[in-house]
């Protein structure tokens, strides 16, 4: 299957990348005022939600899901991923937390019963025909009313639905903001806002960071 070798491939080279990802991104939230400004909206909304439960999908060494649990809003945040070498990371550095092992696309998640989820870039090694089963996953773990905040790279030209790219862990697609927002919608998940980086003269990499902000209805 597509989704069983792509996941797979994956898998298998976050596991070998882990230890230098987690020191290249640890900190990475120091000097990223709008990414720290988006996620902390979205804590909010899932803390005036009333179901403070997140899960972090694609975590990887865990720093992102350790920041929402410290943002002092009552959130309960675990981490998912399927890079057992990242989880491993991500128990050793903050011991406090939970961190599973699993696939976004088969979640050992009850229906219902998350108040918001994070993908944080997680989608971009998804094959695009598989991406539809993954939000559908997300929007069958959320309760409703339920956030989620997600983030991919964008497309060089807006026509273009998606792009491969070669990334430098894994092979990567960017995705045009508009079409991943329709697809949102027909998985029942409605853009609430969205966040659009344009790519800075010092990035390696000269294309826009999205962050979509959608609710279940």
């Amino acid at each position: 299957m597509v989704e069983h070798d792509a996941l797979s491939v994956t898998r298998e080279a976050y596991n070998a990348a882990a230890p230098t990802y987690a020191e290249l991104f640890r900190d990475t939230l120091r000097d990223s005022p709008l990414d720290r400004a988006i996620l902390g909206a979205f804590a909010e909304l899932v803390s005036a939600s009333g179901d403070g439960q997140v899960a972090d999908l694609g975590c990887g060494p865990g720093h992102i899901t350790a920041h929402l649990d410290g943002l002092g809003l009552g959130l309960a945040a675990f981490g998912v991923d399927a890079s057992t070498s990242m989880i491993k990371l991500a128990r050793q550095a903050y011991p406090g937390l939970r961190f599973d092992v699993g696939s976004m696309a088969a979640l050992n998640i009850a229906d219902g019963v998350l108040g918001g989820v994070l993908s944080r870039w997680s989608i971009i090694h998804t094959p695009p025909q598989e991406l539809p089963v993954i939000l559908a996953e997300f929007h069958r773990v959320l309760a409703p009313g339920g956030h989620l905040l997600v983030g991919f790279s964008g497309t060089e030209d807006p026509s273009h639905l998606t792009q491969v790219f070669d990334h430098t862990v894994a092979l990567a697609y960017r995705w045009s903001p508009d079409h991943l927002a329709a697809m949102l919608r027909k998985a029942g998940l409605v853009e609430v806002a969205r966040m659009v980086r344009e790519p800075q003269p010092t990035d390696r990499r000269q294309f826009q960071e999205i962050q979509l902000l959608a609710r279940k209805a």
